[in-house]
């Protein structure tokens, strides 16, 4: 059964098999096939229980005159790269531990390093380094849930 999202049609069946890696160089990316590349980064590297992220910054990700670059488009950048490590359907955020080491400006090139722990358990910690240049700006522990079914199919209580 497809579905329209952004304009864009999706069905779950396809998921994972639109990878924005080369299939002859890297394993096939299995979710966040729909991550808008220019907002959270390219997937450059993926293995199992390993990916790399390169995000370059530009003028949408701007709040200030001077050029500031907003710490959610970091965020998201290192989360797309903790997901991908991970690399199942049906993963998902549960709790993240980050720290901003450095202010980023526009066209900054951040590459961003993820290396997921305990990859056989649906909990995984995975360990992420974004880096400018040879200068650490970011370093986070995400902990990711990978669930049997999508997370908006599940029933949720909302009391």
């Amino acid at each position: 059964m497809a579905e329209e999202f952004d304009g864009r049609e999706y069905s779950e069946e396809e998921e994972g098999e639109e990878s924005q890696v080369p299939e002859d160089e890297y394993i096939d990316l299995k979710t966040h096939n729909l991550i808008n590349p220019n907002l959270c980064g390219n997937l450059e590297d993926l293995q199992d229980g390993f990916a790399r992220v390169r995000l370059v910054t530009s003028d949408e990700m701007v709040v200030d005159k001077k050029g500031l670059v907003h710490t959610g488009f970091v965020f998201g950048a290192a989360n797309y790269a903790a997901m991908a490590a991970v690399n199942k359907p049906n993963v998902v955020l549960g709790v993240a531990r980050c720290n901003f080491l450095a202010p980023l400006k526009v066209e900054d090139e951040v590459v961003f390093e993820a290396t997921a722990h305990q990859t056989t358990t649906r909990k995984r910690n995975v360990m992420v380094v974004g880096k400018l240049s040879d200068v650490k700006v970011f370093e986070g522990e995400f902990a990711a849930v990978v669930l049997e079914k999508h997370v908006l199919s599940l029933q949720l209580m909302t009391d």
